[in-house]
This record gives structure tokens, sequence and C-alpha cells, in this order.
């Protein structure tokens, strides 16, 4: 797969529909895991990227590891701290995975535009 170009981040982004992917009986990818990824591909680090959406390094940290381990190539790769303080990016993989899910979305959006906006114009007020 080529690369893609970067995907939205979060804070911008106003979701329509929510999707969760089943991609096997145990690996699924949703918004969570793909804003944090987004976070991490704009600030460079897993520790900021769990601040901006509330949550503890650990649990963040605990992501992480979980993509890392569930695709053939790890999805963040890390650098110890130091003089330069560490930090985090995302994989080549990982950007094609971040890419693809919002792709994902994007069509999901389009497919269904036309029944949401029925739906919308039957609600009160």
């Amino acid at each position: 797969m080529p690369p893609h170009p970067r995907s939205e981040s979060p804070a911008k982004a106003r979701r329509i529909i929510t999707l969760r992917l089943t991609l096997s009986d145990r690996v699924a990818l949703g918004p969570g895991k793909a804003d944090l990824l987004s976070l991490i591909q704009d600030t460079g680090s897993i520790a900021a990227a769990g601040r901006s959406m509330g949550m503890s390094y650990q649990r963040a940290h605990d992501l992480v590891s979980a993509l890392n381990a569930d695709f053939r190539t790890p999805l963040v790769e890390t650098m110890a701290g130091g003089a330069r303080g560490g930090g985090a990016k995302l994989s080549v993989l990982g950007e094609q995975v971040l890419a693809a899910y919002r792709e994902v979305e994007r069509q999901a959006e389009a497919a269904t535009a036309e029944r949401l906006g029925w739906l919308r114009g039957m609600l009160r007020g």
C-alpha cells in the first residue's frame, strides 16, 4: 500500500459515523485507537497523546503496546529518553493503517449521506 497523506487531527474531525472495525476475533480498530495514533503523529509523544484524550500514560501505553502486538510490524516506534527527551512516532505501517481507517470513515459517510440527511430531516425542530 503506498504512503498516504497525514490524517486529519481528531480535534478537527466532526464525526457523523463512528466505526469500529473488527479485523479479527481479537483485534478491533475504532475511533479511540485511531485518535490515539493521530495524536501520537501530531505530538510525537504517547504521554501527550494520552493527556489530550484524558487518559493516563499507562492506558495510552497499553493501547500502543496492544496495537504494536496486533499488527505484523509495530505501528508506533518509540525512542528512549535522555538528552533529547525520547518520543514516539508512527511507523510507515502505522501511517498507512491510520490513513486506511480514515478513508473507511470517509467512504462510510459518503455512502450514507443521503439517508443520514433524510433521518436528520425527520428530527423535531
